[in-house]
């Protein structure tokens, strides 16, 4: 058979000038995606997730994108720009400056005492004047700031371990051990606390800071452990504490690793809040004469000692009532801001 001639190729429709997307139709001049096929859509897509992965700034650009924050760099966050925080923690850093190093704005001796310049006031040098045993008022109130301070510190640290350690064990197990510590707070919780403090300590003949510490930790543990519990109690329950128990880990890996970092929370605002309290709790007992002794220097026992002169020099009980209600005022203060950070509901 002859062969048949071959047709000649047909020239392609030219394509007029302009940006093309594989979808087979032109990109409009506004580069809008509804007016492109599906290929042009989705190249579109993937150019500009490509670029807002390589570039510095979020897809709002608002910044650097940054890495997602924990609840303490919020908590951080949100401390630095509340003013209750920053003045209650700066009065709480004036203490403790002038609880470690008292003679720094005090020269005296605050036991050298002379009984002819016995509740004289105000005198250059004495801006506090004397009090009823020719001390020196001012010097006397520097110093008793690190009795107090201590003992607050000291009893609040106790009470903080002994009832997370507790109650977290209890809330994390559960079954008898919780029922035994229940049971065992509720009796502790049945105590008042000045009162056992006037039976516990009348028996005490050490004049040293210990006593009334062993005192404050022995009836101050369970409303830390209770909090403790509760919030062991619910955060167990999260998914992630969940998925790790699926995943094999340990009882220890999940307390310290998971549980722990997100329950303590609570236990650091009670705490804080309660520091100031077993402040004044030591001054209470100092007070009554049962709590620290002569010749400790502190607030409590200068308030006790200047009560009987409130007549006629009522300077020597003002000032070192006054330096106590600013330190508990400034650990609450401190405690409330902390609070207001740690808690989500709160923000």
């Amino acid at each position: 058979m002859p062969e048949q001639p071959t047709p000649p190729e047909r020239p392609l429709p030219s394509m007029p000038p302009g940006p093309h997307l594989s979808g087979g139709g032109r990109a409009p001049e506004d580069g809008a995606i509804a007016a492109t096929g599906m290929g042009g859509a989705m190249d579109l897509a993937t150019q500009e997730a490509d670029s807002l992965r390589k570039s510095p700034t979020g897809p709002d650009g608002s910044g650097p994108q940054d890495k997602p924050r924990s609840l303490w760099s919020d908590a951080w966050r949100d401390l630095r720009r509340n003013p209750v925080f920053i003045i209650s923690g700066l009065v709480i850093l004036f203490l403790v400056v002038i609880s470690l190093w008292p003679s720094a704005i005090a020269s005296g001796n605050p036991l050298k005492c002379d009984l002819a310049k016995s509740q004289e006031g105000s005198q250059p040098g004495h801006p506090f004047g004397y009090n009823g045993q020719g001390c020196d008022v001012y010097t006397r109130t520097v110093y008793g700031a690190r009795v107090s301070v201590t003992v607050g510190v000291c009893a609040t640290l106790g009470v903080a371990i002994l009832g997370s350690v507790l109650g977290g064990l209890a809330g994390f197990f559960g079954g008898a051990w919780d029922a035994v510590l229940s049971r065992i707070t509720d009796i502790f919780f049945a105590i008042p606390v000045v009162l056992g403090g006037l039976v516990l300590l009348s028996v005490v003949t050490s004049a040293t800071i210990w006593p009334v510490i062993g005192f404050m930790v022995l009836l101050g543990w369970p409303q830390i452990s209770r909090i403790a519990r509760g919030s062991v109690i619910t955060t167990k329950q999260n998914d992630y504490v969940q998925a790790a128990r699926a995943l094999g880990a340990s009882n220890t890996r999940m307390l310290l690793r998971h549980i722990t970092p997100n329950a303590i929370a609570p236990v650091i605002v009670v705490a804080t809040i309660a520091l100031g309290t077993y402040i004044s709790l030591e001054a209470t007992l100092s007070f009554l004469g049962v709590g620290l002794k002569p010749p400790t220097v502190s607030w409590g026992i200068d308030i006790s000692s200047a009560s009987q002169y409130i007549r006629t020099a009522p300077h020597a009980l003002l000032w070192p009532a006054g330096a106590l209600a600013v330190t508990v005022l400034a650990f609450i203060m401190l405690g409330d801001a902390v609070r207001d950070a740690l808690d989500p509901k709160l923000r």
